[in-house]
């Protein structure tokens, strides 16, 4: 059963919508999102290893911090939909990595670690339950996970990673080329789980990057903000619009950046995602921005 919490205005309104809006830009305001609270999955998970956890998730504390991005995103004014995690799938909270939402649609996604094999039919589901249509699915040999993807206006950032193969961004390309995205594939290092890491969308123009990482020439036709890299530094953040940023508390280079700037940061505690190589952006699936 989805759980949904409706979004209100700045004035307390009930805010109505009357069919889908869908998504063309990761820089434009955020509409509504599908998350996965924390359950027995997530919070008794026994194989660190398998599910690419560096350590054991506190408990309360994964709820708490969890509760809190969804009562942000709430106040922002955008709709949180909250789908119970697949069972034995710890990995299920981040649920950005599932699918892509489009301009005409949903893309299911195929992902590229193993223990995470069947997510991309739950979150499918999910946003077939919503009325989303699905347009297109990544197939094998292909893999693409969804924080490897930033949609930014006319282009379509693509990382290929150690999650996202070749085979699987051809298939990508194929699917958005139709839509007028152009498609810019950036090369990641395996240090660099995904794209997300290192270049995100916080406005309808402007990406935060890593130069380590992201040749600013791949950048061609955006506002830039430069961050260093490191495991206190990164790019993941959520754009919520109006120049609102979530950014895990840890992120000291990005809150450091962006202080006495245009933007407004909210520095959450994100400690216990973070213990599974997950950022705030790896904990939502945005379905519509406008």
């Amino acid at each position: 059963m989805l759980w949904s919490q409706r979004s209100k205005d700045r004035e307390g309104r009930q805010i109505r919508r009357t069919g889908p809006e869908m998504l063309r830009s990761e820089g434009d305001r955020l509409e509504r999102v599908v998350v996965s609270s924390p359950g027995e999955a997530f919070l008794g998970i026994t194989d660190l290893a398998a599910h690419n956890f560096g350590r054991q998730p506190d408990r309360r504390l994964a709820v708490d911090q969890h509760d809190l991005l969804k009562h942000t995103i709430t106040a922002f004014g955008t709709v949180v939909v909250d789908l119970p995690e697949l069972s034995g799938h710890p990995n299920s909270v981040f649920t950005r990595d599932t699918a892509l939402s489009t301009p005409e649609g949903s893309v299911r996604l195929r992902l590229g670690l193993s223990t995470r094999e069947g997510e991309d039919r739950w979150m499918a589901d999910a946003l077939a339950a919503l009325g989303e249509p699905m347009i297109g699915a990544i197939e094998a040999p292909g893999t693409v996970e969804g924080g490897d993807i930033v949609l930014a206006g006319t282009v379509a950032f693509v990382g290929e990673s150690i999650r996202t193969n070749r085979a699987g961004i051809d298939q990508l390309t194929g699917i958005l080329i139709p839509m007028e995205y152009e498609v810019r594939v950036i090369p990641l290092p395996d240090s660099i789980l995904h794209l997300d890491k290192v270049l995100l969308t916080i406005g309808p123009e402007t990406l935060l990057f890593c130069p380590d990482f992201v040749d600013e020439g791949n950048l061609d036709g955006f506002e830039t903000i430069a961050i260093p890299y490191d495991p206190t530094s990164t790019a993941n953040v959520i754009n919520l619009g109006d120049n609102e940023l979530i950014v895990n508390r840890s992120n000291g280079g990005v809150i450091e950046r962006l202080t006495g700037t245009k933007y407004v940061v909210h520095d959450l505690d994100l400690s216990e995602y973070a213990k599974g190589t997950g950022g705030p952006n790896c904990l939502i699936m945005p379905v519509d921005r406008g």
